[in-house]
């Protein structure tokens, strides 16, 4: 009998060291993580929910109005200011933002999973720095954040300009991961233990296949900060903006005929991601004298792959 009680609490021993092992790796790494890619803007107080946000202004000759770039899921806002800010310099007043719960912005309570929530709280930013009109530009999930701040708030937006967007419900679910890391109790012990190393391991494959069929920019991998989204906290919120877009979309979309601004939707017809004759075809059916421009051989980051049409989608819109 002492022999199997040995082994038991040999296993016992080593399955405690092995969770203490992760939880300190994960700590560690996330600490190591904000080190390497701190704040780079300025943080808003909106409504009681700090927006963390880069405002670059317009130059003296700028011929657009005041934008706003929206980011995807498992992102942050340094993703579309790679994408857009060296092209777009001094053309027009700049915002890029944190969506809430990513990036360096606070998540406020659990209706922030919500994209008509959100867009609230983008207004309210918009609102702080004086900007009473813009062109709203989001990409992928920021799609549906774009779709809700034009149906909530259409006297604050000057033009919309959709980038492989996700608006509208889809047949299937999502990836495994996420419905696990929503949970309470199993979301936290999944997030605080295995979501970052077995993040890490997978992250440049990852990037690979959201560009796919299109190449990774240089220095994307750094200059992103793709790594933030693996910080505990931040993968839950990621997750839980996920599992919940479906529904989400599904009680929003059948509002976005009242979007009466001008609009350009951009997509590849290369996405295996966010499906354009679901989410893009359904924009341009339900938003009256909006126009799609479909990329041949083009993956799910037109914003990178197809800049240049989306500036001219950005100019087409502001008029």
């Amino acid at each position: 009998m002492k022999i199997p009680m040995l082994i038991t609490s040999f296993v016992l021993a080593v399955f405690a060291a092995l969770v203490a092992g992760l939880f300190v790796f994960t700590k560690v790494y996330a600490y190591s993580i904000e080190r390497q890619y701190p704040p780079i803007g300025k943080f808003a107080d909106v409504g009681g929910l700090k927006l963390h946000y880069v405002d670059i202004p317009a130059g003296a000759n700028a011929d657009l109005p005041p934008m706003v770039f929206i980011h995807g899921a498992s992102g942050n806002l340094r993703d579309q200011k790679m994408a857009f800010e060296k092209s777009l310099k001094g053309r027009g007043r700049m915002i890029f933002v944190d969506r809430p719960g990513h990036g360096y912005s606070e998540r406020g309570g659990e209706e922030y999973s919500d994209p008509s929530n959100q867009a609230k709280a983008i207004a309210g930013l918009l609102d702080k720095l004086s900007i009473s009109k813009a062109v709203i530009i989001g990409h992928s999930f920021g799609g549906a954040i774009t779709a809700a701040f034009a149906v909530h708030y259409p006297q604050k937006v000057q033009g919309l300009v959709f980038l492989a967007p996700a608006t509208h419900p889809w047949p299937g679910g999502v990836s495994w991961y996420y419905p696990v890391a929503s949970r309470p109790l199993v979301g936290y012990l999944f997030t605080e233990l295995l979501a970052l190393p077995a993040g890490l391991l997978s992250m440049k494959g990852g990037i690979n296949s959201v560009f796919k069929p299109d190449p990774v920019p240089a220095n994307y991998y750094q200059e992103s900060a793709a790594e933030l989204v693996l910080r505990p906290k931040n993968f839950r919120q990621n997750a839980r903006d996920v599992t919940a877009l479906k529904e989400n979309v599904k009680k929003l979309s059948p509002r976005y005929k009242e979007i009466k601004v001008p609009t350009v939707i951009i997509t590849g017809d290369s996405d295996d991601i966010v499906l354009a004759y679901i989410h893009s075809k359904g924009l341009e059916r339900d938003i009256a004298g909006s126009r799609l421009i479909e990329l041949k051989g083009v993956g799910h980051k037109p914003d990178f792959a197809a800049n240049k049409i989306a500036i001219e989608a950005i100019e087409e819109v502001s008029g």
